[in-house]
This record gives structure tokens, C-alpha cells and sequence, in this order.
């Protein structure tokens, strides 16, 4: 194919950077190709005095190029789909949404962020998104390292180019300008990491900053957040073709489902509110909603749960039998874990595993699901992010990105229990260490109680196969067995069991309400 196509896009950094990557996809599917990059100014671009929250205007970063597109001054244009309203011009067709990056918003840091925090000095947050806003409020004070002062919030209006924004934290402190931390999406930072011209920049601005991914379950992005529109005018039928070879039907259907989530809430509501929708392995289509609106916090999953149960329940939580064990420390493997490099990377597959031990400080640590986090923050941990009890698998192509500066797998150690070890042999992490054991509970009333509960159970959740097969022999031969999404659904799955997947256990306890 011997043609040149103009493509239209706005021109900063991050725009520029993923047209480039656009059009190397179109280029690589058609030799002989050409696509020419014609930047175009945007009214959203000349005025960054404005706070986005006050920004009564759908059209404020696509109106110049709408009307560049109509005129046929370019022959398709790159957006960001998160920046287009819903209703479009007739003019104007969707002609892809090519596989989408990463959803995660994440808060980078200055480096100095832990001695701040020690001191007590407050941490300057940037960014322009009443959602961002609302949710780090909500989950940040938590999720912080302990110092034995409560951390202090302030935040700061952000608008610019996304280098613009990260060259702030490398601003004096005494400056106005001065940030702590900036909010961005993680699927621009690793675009701009991947693009030739803007990684030079990019890569010395992130020179030794500290990170916070944020969780989904509690801080979405925004809805279709890391996915890219390409449109063309709709009577070219040719161009429209063309594109549509880049389309990915998941990520539609991630988007459609991320905007039909929050339809549901008033229209003055939904700019507080995050929505993030995943295709997990086992639960299918995903979408956590989430967000501070008046007040009030809101927080919802959207999934496909099976029917709800039309008999009589008696159920059965196999954390029952657990809080009845005892923990005792593996001492065999604790000079190994001392012994870690002090920028190691570790998994902590449960709190429990880090109970006892004191690291250091530098360890790149992430862990399973929210509450390990806030248990290892309040121990004085730093946690860069989790699995939100979706499983380790799920959690593979975050830990992945270049841009985080996270070491490969096999340069890992996950830390978890005797019990649990062996079901890490084929994660591909390179080191497993048992730091603790689950001792079975002394024969007691207590214990006599939660077996009776089990025998009369009709519905079970399992948060781990040992709770299961500590109970296995008094469990009814038609109980009905649900768990998490990650490893314990394996771990039941070769013990002959076909449990239902929820996303957590509180979704499984609203299921059978």
C-alpha cells in the first residue's frame, strides 16, 4: 500500500508519543504505509489555568481537532478516550479502540517521601481529579507507612503535559510549584517509557522516585482510562476499514461496561467516582466503582455472579477455623530473608509472613490484597501495590512494566506460609520463603463449635485450601464451595473441588443476601 495518511493529534509529549505508537502499529500491518503526525493545539492545552473539576466544556480537548478532521485538513485522530464526551459529531465515526494499557492510576513520590513522613511534614499531592482526590483521601492515610504521626494530606491543583507534572517533585521546596507526590495514569507514563524520543526525558525525571500503584477496589481510574480512540470522518469508508484491523473487542467491551457502570449514578455524581472494568481468567469481566460523592462513599463491583441461592443458607467462612490457630515463625528462613539485597523485590502473600521481621527500608514491597497492605503499613512497611485479592496471575502484567523499575521474576522472593509454599513453584517468582507456619488449634470447645458449624454448612468460602482441608472430613458431601479468584481456587481445584470464584469474601456474604 503506497499512501500517506495525516494524523491528526494533540502535542504534548504523552499525545505525541502514542500517535507515534499508532501509526508504527498501521505502518508494521501496511508496507509502503506512511503516516504523517500534524500536531493541533487544543483549547484544553492553551489554557492551563483552569481546574479540570470547574471545566464546563466535553469538547475542551477535542474540538480543535474535531474540526481538522471535518475540514480534511488530517485523515484520522488519536485521543485519549477518557478526554471525548459520549455524544460525538455525526460527522465523526469510532473507527478503533486498539488493545488497551494498563488502568492503574499511580502516585509517584519524591524520593525523600519516608523522611518527610517521619517528620511529620504534611505531603503536597498534585493532581486536578475531584476522583483522584476523593479516593487517595479515603485510602492513603491507611495505606502509608506508620511513623506515630497521623500523615497530613494537601492538595494541589495539577494541569500540563505529564513531564510538566514530574518536574515539580524536583522543584525546591520552597517554591509554590513544590510537589511530593504527583497523581498520573500508569498507562502514559509506560508510553511515554516506550517511545524513543520522550524516554530520555521521561527516564531522568523518575530517577529514584518512589512509587504508590493504587489499588482498583479502591481508587479506579477514570472510565476508560489507558484506552485510545482513533476516529475518522464517517463517509470514508476506506480509512474506517483500515483502522478497524487495530480494533480489540475486549477493550470495547471493558469500556462499554466502565460507562454503563456509572450510569447509574447521577449525572452530578460521576465525576467523583472511578470505574475500572478487567478481564480476570476466572470471574470474567470485572468493573470496581468507587469514589467520595458528597460525603458519602460510594463502592461497588460489577460482575457476573452466578444466581443467588434459592433455598435456605446456612454458611460457613473457613476464617472461622483460622482465627483459632496458632502462627509460629519458620527461624530457618528468617537469616535468609535478613539477608535480602536492600532493594530487593518481595511478594508478601499475607501480612502474617512479615509479622516479626524488621527490613529494610528500600525493599520494593507488594502484597495480596488491601488488608495485608494496611496491616504492613501500620507495621512501617512502604507498599507499592497489590493484587486486590485477584490473584498473583492477574497481578503479572503490572509487575511487568519497564517504567516501574521492578526486577525480573525470577529475581523475586515471596514470603508466605509452610502451607502455602508449594503453590508458588510455578509463578515464576525465583525465591519462596516459608517465614511462618499455621499450627492446627488444641482440641477445644471452641473448635468443637466451628466443626459443628462446618457440618451443617450448605454454602463454604475459603480463603485458603488449608481452612478447607483442616475441615474437609465433617464438611457435608453436597456443600456448595465458593473462594477467592487466585491461588486457593487452584489449590481446590486439584484437591477435587470446583469452587465458585468471587472477587473477595465480602462479595460472596452480599451474594448469598
Amino acid at each position: 500500500m503506497q499512501r500517506t495518511l495525516r494524523l491528526g493529534t494533540r502535542a504534548s509529549l504523552l499525545a505525541m508519543a502514542q500517535s507515534r505508537q499508532i501509526a508504527a502499529q498501521l505502518m508494521n500491518l501496511h508496507p509502503g504505509l506512511e503516516v504523517q503526525l500534524l500536531p493541533v493545539t487544543t483549547r484544553g492545552d492553551r489554557n492551563q489555568s483552569a481546574a479540570l473539576s470547574k471545566v464546563d466544556d466535553p469538547d475542551f480537548f477535542s474540538a480543535e481537532l474535531d474540526a481538522a478532521l471535518l475540514d480534511g485538513e488530517v485523515d484520522f485522530c488519536v485521543h485519549s478516550l477518557k478526554d471525548l464526551p459520549a455524544l460525538r459529531h455525526a460527522g465523526i465515526a469510532c473507527a478503533a479502540l486498539p488493545v488497551r494499557e494498563n488502568p492503574r492510576d499511580v502516585i509517584v513520590w519524591r524520593g525523600d517521601v519516608m523522611a518527610r513522613l517521619a517528620a511529620g511534614q504534611p505531603l503536597r499531592i498534585g493532581t486536578s481529579s475531584a476522583r483522584r482526590q476523593g479516593n487517595i483521601e479515603d485510602f492513603l492515610p491507611a495505606a502509608l507507612p506508620a511513623t506515630g504521626k497521623a500523615p497530613t494530606l494537601q492538595f494541589a491543583e495539577l494541569r500540563g503535559a505529564v513531564d510538566a507534572r514530574l518536574a515539580r517533585l524536583q522543584t525546591e521546596d520552597a517554591s509554590s510549584e513544590a510537589l511530593d507526590g504527583v497523581t498520573l495514569a500508569l498507562a502514559g507514563l509506560i508510553r511515554l517509557w516506550n517511545d524513543t524520543t520522550a524516554y530520555p526525558r521521561v527516564a531522568e525525571l523518575l530517577r529514584g522516585v518512589r512509587w504508590t500503584v493504587l489499588p482498583l477496589s479502591r481508587c479506579p481510574g477514570a472510565a476508560g482510562q489507558g484506552i485510545l480512540t482513533i476516529e475518522c470522518r464517517t463517509e470514508d469508508g476506506e480509512m474506517l476499514e483500515l483502522l478497524r484491523q487495530i480494533h480489540d473487542p475486549a477493550t470495547a467491551e471493558l469500556a462499554a461496561l466502565e460507562r454503563s457502570a456509572l450510569a447509574q449514578w447521577p449525572a452530578a455524581q460521576r465525576a467523583a467516582l472511578g470505574a475500572t472494568a478487567i478481564l480476570h481468567a476466572s470471574l470474567g469481566p470485572v468493573c470496581y466503582v468507587h469514589g467520595v460523592a458528597h460525603g458519602k462513599t460510594i463502592e461497588r463491583i460489577v460482575w457476573n455472579q452466578p444466581p443467588s441461592p434459592d433455598s435456605d443458607v446456612v454458611a460457613f467462612n473457613g476464617i472461622a477455623w483460622q482465627r483459632l490457630c496458632k502462627r509460629e515463625l519458620a527461624t530457618t528462613t528468617l537469616p535468609e530473608l535478613a539477608a535480602l539485597p536492600a532493594d530487593s523485590a518481595v511478594f508478601v502473600a499475607y501480612w502474617h509472613a512479615l509479622q516479626d521481621q524488621q527490613l529494610g527500608s528500600a525493599l520494593r514491597l507488594w502484597t495480596s490484597g488491601i488488608e495485608s497492605w494496611r496491616q504492613l503499613a501500620a507495621r512501617g512497611y512502604w507498599i507499592e501495590g497489590c493484587g486486590d485479592h485477584l490473584g498473583f496471575d492477574d497481578l503479572r502484567s503490572t509487575l511487568d512494566c519497564p517504567v516501574l523499575g521492578l526486577p525480573p521474576l525470577q529475581d523475586w522472593t515471596a514470603v508466605t506460609s509452610a502451607d502455602a509454599g508449594p503453590g508458588w513453584r510455578n509463578s515464576g517468582i525465583g525465591r519462596v520463603l516459608a517465614t511462618y507456619d499455621i499450627l492446627p488449634p488444641a482440641d477445644s470447645a471452641a473448635l468443637r463449635a466451628v466443626k459443628a458449624d462446618a457440618a451443617r454448612a450448605t454454602h463454604c468460602y475459603w480463603s485458603n485450601a488449608e481452612q478447607f482441608h483442616a475441615l474437609r472430613a465433617v464438611l457435608p458431601t453436597n456443600a456448595q464451595h465458593a473462594c477467592g479468584a487466585g491461588k486457593t481456587r487452584k489449590a481446590l481445584h486439584a484437591a477435587g473441588i470446583d469452587a465458585q470464584p468471587f472477587p473477595n469474601g465480602h462479595q460472596w456474604q452480599r451474594w448469598l443476601h
